[in-house]
């Protein structure tokens, strides 16, 4: 027989973690429903600290949480139950790893004695995330002792700051209950104070950062900043460090450089139309990367041509294995490190070498006047009104495959802030709308996603969240995976069915299904009105924009060659 008291002792030994986990600072939980969680969900509604988000499909709750944790830079608890339940969080899980995402992950399990026979809903549950983990834990099935709470209080605070410092993601606390799971209550005791965990990340080593100097003094240089979400206080350091060497920043759109970095006099941003054919040319004698690797393409390939030395802050000692040409590995806050060698003052790189980046970056802007193009939807287009459409301060978050590439193509820079995310720990397409949601909580005057219509598909589950938000999805409906439009797959025979995949759904029915107010784009000069009705109507809305697929790769060769041909005219004269 069950012992009537194990649902109380449950409910304190949840209380006792999730009150630990508050002191350390954690403010949010998404919990998905079911019963062997319940002692961790009536702990969480009992503590007054703790905000609850409900999400009945937990992939949707992981992505969400994700969302949330990406926005406040805090961890985030996750609960669900017994069995399939947490298996459901691993794409998230695998993101919040890569991205440096906090996460506390709380699942519920069946105690010892159900296990290794065929108890329903019952599965190993140690150890489920295995390497994508910063720690796991496994206290055991609730005890009665007060020193047991205690130990419990302890952990809880000592998961908040695993989950922070010193390599920010996620961690799994796996707790077996029995039942009863039921308990009072109105019978816990009072939550501790909060006493919330102030992460920190170290200075440079001095001998490091003296061998980085000398590197840095030899010549001309380039800075690559990758995405990144250190926000305005990186942007104002890492431009002053550019214009004290003279030096360009290849700025990622993720970098959070782009748009609204107080000096954008040394931001390089359309080098993903110029590098292939000035490699050559722009051979740099170093190269100082900040942040993660950059969206495009020819970068990518420029910096594997490249032989120059690559200095990489990796803030958290992220990578074990260095990157092709990484000389030396600062592991340092990148804020503290640029200021560092501005205060040592490192030689600057003569006048002509930013010139030259900054007039191929000129260039490749004329050539990309809208006025071109007929009334067609075209992403560059889509892209650059989106930019100039948002007010100050508005949160873009893209999608991954197509959308962010065109963010890295076509748009250029500006003082005015936007903040711009994406999923690009492992770049799937799944989850973003329950990611993008989860980010809307934050304080922002418009909260807008650029999703392409397989990953709209992808995360349908997500939209049940958007009810009471403002938000606005652009769908760029091309039909299927565009990407692959682009890659050698478009030539064979099965293009079409192993690759393209079109889904044939009208997504105004499911903008329908899920309460959001929908237009239809089928005009490059709709798109400008559809938004700002959009932004203006307030509430979860959809813009689907029907593209044609053909015509845009068209469009994107032909841009291309208007750029190849200007740089090879400039080499003949």
């Amino acid at each position: 027989m069950p012992d009537p008291s194990q649902g109380m002792i449950n409910l304190q030994w949840a209380f006792a973690l999730i009150d630990g986990l508050a002191g350390a600072g954690i403010s949010r939980a998404v919990i998905s429903p079911g019963s062997r969680s319940t002692p961790l969900v009536l702990a969480c509604d009992a503590h007054p600290a703790i905000r609850i988000s409900v999400q009945v499909d937990e992939r949707c709750a992981a992505f969400f949480a994700l969302g949330l944790a990406r926005a406040s830079g805090r961890p985030v608890i996750l609960i669900a139950t017994s069995g399939s339940a947490p298996a459901h969080w691993f794409p998230a899980v695998i993101e919040a790893s890569h991205s440096n995402i906090p996460l506390i992950l709380l699942s519920a399990d069946r105690p010892p004695e159900l296990h290794g026979w065929g108890a329903n809903q019952t599965t190993d549950q140690q150890q489920l995330f295995g390497s994508h983990l910063r720690a796991f834990h496994d206290p055991g099935p609730a005890r009665a002792e007060d020193a047991a709470r205690e130990q419990l209080h302890r952990l809880g605070r000592q998961a908040a700051q695993q989950a922070l410092q010193p390599h920010p993601g996620p961690l799994q606390i796996n707790l077996p209950l029995r039942e009863p799971l039921v308990g009072d209550p109105l019978q816990l005791p009072a939550p501790r104070p909060v006493e919330p965990i102030q992460p920190s990340c170290p200075a440079a080593d001095p001998t490091l950062l003296d061998r980085a100097l000398s590197l840095i003094n030899s010549g001309p240089g380039i800075i690559i900043c990758g995405a990144t979400d250190l926000g305005l206080q990186f942007a104002e350091a890492v431009t002053r460090l550019a214009a004290q060497l003279h030096c360009p920043i290849l700025a990622d759109p993720l970098s959070n450089l782009r748009f609204g970095a107080p000096d954008c006099s040394t931001l390089i941003c359309h080098y993903d139309a110029f590098l292939a054919g000035q490699a050559e040319s722009l051979q740099p004698a170093w190269i100082l990367r900040f942040g993660a690797l950059p969206v495009s393409k020819p970068l990518l390939q420029f910096m594997e041509l490249c032989t120059a030395p690559v200095i990489l802050c990796d803030p958290y000692g992220q990578w074990p294995v260095p990157a092709p040409h990484t000389e030396l590995t600062l592991i340092a806050d990148p804020v503290r490190l640029s200021d560092a060698m501005v205060a040592r003052a490192p030689t600057a790189a003569p006048a002509d070498w930013l010139q030259r980046f900054r007039q191929l970056e000129q260039r490749v802007a004329r050539l990309m006047a809208p006025e071109t193009l007929d009334d067609q939807p075209f992403e560059g287009c889509l892209v650059r009104e989106l930019l100039e459409s948002l007010p100050e301060g508005s949160l873009l978050f893209s999608g991954n495959s197509m959308p962010i590439r065109q963010l890295d193509s076509w748009s250029g820079s500006s003082t005015k802030r936007i903040h711009l995310h994406a999923n690009r720990g492992v770049s799937g397409i799944d989850g973003n709308i329950s990611t993008f949601i989860g980010m809307t909580d934050g304080d922002y005057p418009a909260t807008v996603a650029l999703l392409g219509d397989l990953t709209f598909y992808h995360d349908m589950n997500g939209l049940l969240a958007a009810q009471g938000r403002d938000l606005v999805i652009i769908l760029l409906n091309n039909q299927g995976g565009g990407i692959f439009g682009y890659l050698p797959q478009s030539g064979l025979a099965t293009y079409e069915t192993y690759w393209n995949t079109a889904t044939g759904l009208e997504f105004r029915h499911t903008a329908a299904l899920y309460r959001l107010g929908y237009q239809r784009v089928a005009q490059q000069s709709a798109f400008r009105p559809a938004l700002s009705r959009a932004l203006a109507e307030g509430g979860a809305q959809l813009i689907e924009v029907v593209l044609d697929r053909a015509f845009s790769i068209e469009q994107h060769r032909h841009y291309r060659q208007l750029v190849n041909q200007s740089l090879t005219d400039d080499i003949l004269s």
